[in-house]
């Protein structure tokens, strides 16, 4: 049986949500570029799986910029067996909320020069829990207090957990600062 769908309008956001979800993965509706009426990944040529970078190796990767920017705890789950959304989940966090925005802007600005994108990202404006999504793969970058109170290890923690450091990864692009 299909859910009925209701369309929410508030300003210049439009959310769309099947009636009884709440929020981010009920339905498609949800996702970020339904709500602001922008096409979808498949239309900027990104659907799901035809990504320019593997997805073990996109979070490696990520993985890698934000230790390169002194991001600490920095883990890889692979969540491919127990969530149908993403394969990997990349967990990082940053002492305070410029060092997050600096921990989120590396990975944006270099895996965008690789080609990747990715949707809104959510959180940036507070600092205290922005989210990343690359579709197969969803990079997390927390405050400790955010991490500690979220407990995402605890969520995903009966995931395996990827040894990103011995994944092979491509040449990193160079920001500006390091350019120039």
């Amino acid at each position: 049986m299909r859910a009925a769908r209701t369309k929410v309008t508030t300003g210049r956001t439009r959310r769309i949500f099947t009636r009884g979800s709440s929020g981010y993965g009920a339905s498609l509706g949800s996702w970020p570029w339904a709500r602001i009426g922008a096409p979808g990944p498949a239309a900027l040529g990104h659907p799901r799986g035809d990504s320019p970078i593997e997805p073990k190796v996109l979070a490696a990767l990520a993985a890698r910029l934000a230790e390169e920017k002194k991001g600490i705890d920095i883990r890889v789950y692979d969540v491919s067996e127990h969530i149908k959304v993403a394969d990997y989940f990349v967990l990082a966090s940053g002492l305070s909320r410029p060092h997050v925005k600096a921990i989120q802007d590396e990975i944006h600005v270099r895996l965008k020069a690789l080609g990747e994108r990715h949707a809104r990202a959510e959180g940036a404006d507070l600092g205290w829990w922005v989210l990343l999504d690359y579709s197969d793969v969803v990079v997390h970058v927390l405050q400790p207090e955010a991490r500690e109170y979220y407990a995402l290890e605890q969520l995903y923690g009966d995931c395996p957990e990827l040894d990103w450091r011995n994944v092979p990864v491509p040449a990193l692009a160079t920001t500006a600062s390091q350019a120039g």
